[in-house]
């Protein structure tokens, strides 16, 4: 055979073999980044905008934990897809939406509001459970939330609220400036397993806080906030 034709031959042959092959240097499709808008990937979407506040997984950090399935009980998807868009008046959470002045698209926040329930919503935990309602539905009575406080909260946060060895002061005027009453609310219901917190079943023995006595305490925390919190001196006129 001819040197020559064999030599065009193989050349021929491997231009064939490798005729879907990727050119070295050129980046595939995994190589190119994704703008912020195409991420679809949830655990991606959460760490990057939700795990700095509500923890790795959810699990809770200087916010509620979202992996709480009291809170998943009483928080519809509406009511959790508001939040994440709209953010909440009065609290820490800021609005997520580009509608709002946010990066996340109506997509992601959907798929942030379906992948927390799918995960981490526990239907069986709560079979049997009848935890009062995310809203209150009739208005608070301070001095009525006074003495159901002392029934249920005073043994860990003190007489007063101010704290004790078993729990911080809930009465600071920086903490309360820093939660609108719905923080408290949800609080109260679903607790802070990460930090302790026992939910509206388990804050005294034997006996589940009443959706009234919620709402009660709510009103009796919101009356010990300051006009001025956090103000370390006296005004003057």
């Amino acid at each position: 055979m001819n040197v020559r034709f064999s030599s065009l031959a193989i050349c021929i042959a491997a231009l064939s073999f490798c005729a879907g092959c990727q050119p070295p240097g050129k980046p595939t499709s995994a190589d190119i980044e994704l703008k912020p808008a195409e991420v679809h990937d949830f655990t991606a979407i959460y760490n990057l905008n939700c795990a700095g506040c509500h923890g790795p997984e959810g699990k809770g950090n200087a916010a509620l934990g979202l992996a709480n399935p009291v809170y998943l009980a009483i928080a519809s998807d509406e009511t959790i897809r508001h939040a994440i868009a709209s953010g909440i008046r009065g609290s820490l959470m800021p609005a997520f939406a580009k509608s709002a002045g946010g990066t996340l698209t109506d997509a992601q926040i959907d798929i942030l509001v379906h992948e927390m329930r799918a995960r981490w919503a526990k239907p069986s935990e709560m079979i049997g459970a009848n935890p009062p309602p995310y809203a209150g539905k009739e208005p608070g009575n301070a001095a009525r939330g006074q003495g159901a406080y002392a029934t249920y909260c005073a043994q860990c946060h003190g007489p007063k609220g101010e704290g004790s060895a078993n729990g911080s002061s809930i009465v600071d005027g920086s903490f309360l400036a820093l939660v609108n009453d719905q923080d408290l609310r949800t609080t109260i219901i679903a607790g802070r397993p990460d930090l302790g917190h026992p939910d509206w079943r388990h804050d005294a023995t034997g006996r589940a806080m009443s959706p009234q006595e919620v709402t009660d305490v709510v009103a009796w925390l919101a009356s010990q906030r300051k006009a001025t919190p956090g103000q370390p001196y006296a005004t003057s006129n």
